[in-house]
């Protein structure tokens, strides 16, 4: 009877510890994917100076717009935490979006080779983006109802699982980039 009472407290505790490190390893991968994301906001971020710069050398009286994408990429910089980062990261996409509107203008601007590859290039950076949120919110989801879940559930919260939040970029900018960023040349 001492070895199935032992051999049951053996059980239970290895099987703790496996959810344990499941958990942990589910921590890791938001973690992760939350890199992967701030990667490529900060590959946003390096273009969008070059980006002004090249619209700024054909558009000189549009100060206003200048000036605007540079306050909202520079709010997105330094915004802390997810949700004032997702909030910040759309306003910089309004931003982005007027400065590109602005180029309709500007015929010349729009026949520019490096303007022609700024806009591919930005295209780009955020198909990867949108490709790095997702993922981050489907680890985050996972991790959520993982620690959610019973028998997790009673050891999640005093040992430090705490639940994440999703990289939300509100319904406008959703409806946004739901589609395919137009590249006119």
């Amino acid at each position: 009877m001492g070895w199935v009472i032992l051999g049951l407290v053996a059980a239970a505790a290895l099987y703790a510890v496996t959810v344990y490190n499941g958990l942990v390893a589910m921590r890791q991968r938001v973690g992760q994917a939350y890199a992967d994301v701030d990667v490529q906001l900060k590959q946003r971020h390096d273009l969008i100076p070059n980006l002004v710069e090249t619209v700024r050398g054909y558009a000189t009286h549009e100060r206003e717009t200048f000036d605007a994408v540079i306050a909202a990429r520079n709010a997105a910089q330094g915004a802390g935490g997810v949700q004032a980062q997702a909030a910040a990261e759309q306003q910089l996409a309004g931003a982005v979006g007027r400065l590109l509107a602005l180029a309709e203008a500007y015929p010349d601007l729009k026949a520019s080779a490096n303007f022609q590859q700024l806009q591919t290039d930005l295209g780009n950076v955020e198909d990867k983006l949108a490709a790095a949120r997702r993922f981050f919110n489907l680890a985050v989801g996972e991790y959520n109802a993982a620690i959610q879940a019973f028998p997790a559930v009673l050891f999640a919260a005093p040992m430090g699982f705490a639940p994440r939040e999703f990289f939300d970029v509100g319904e406008t900018a959703r409806i946004q980039l739901d589609k395919p960023p137009s590249v006119k040349f």
